[in-house]
């Protein structure tokens, strides 16, 4: 079953959703926790954080693809 575009878009958006719902769910002291943790970082951190997970996903997508 080929998937359009749009429709593969909404899946991976749907499972991002999914993924990102569990860590509240099943572990909320947990997930409270590290939150605050994330909290006090500088913002240079957090930037290179999220440079560094969109470098890893782009290079994993590019991998998958291959």
């Amino acid at each position: 079953m080929a998937l359009s575009g749009w429709e593969l878009l909404g899946l991976v958006f749907a499972g991002v959703l999914v993924v990102e719902s569990l860590p509240p769910l099943l572990g909320t002291a947990r997930w409270r926790h590290t939150l605050s943790e994330v909290l006090r970082l500088s913002d240079g951190q957090v930037r290179f954080f999220a440079l560094l997970a969109l470098l890893l996903g782009a290079a994993l997508s590019t991998w998958a693809l291959a």
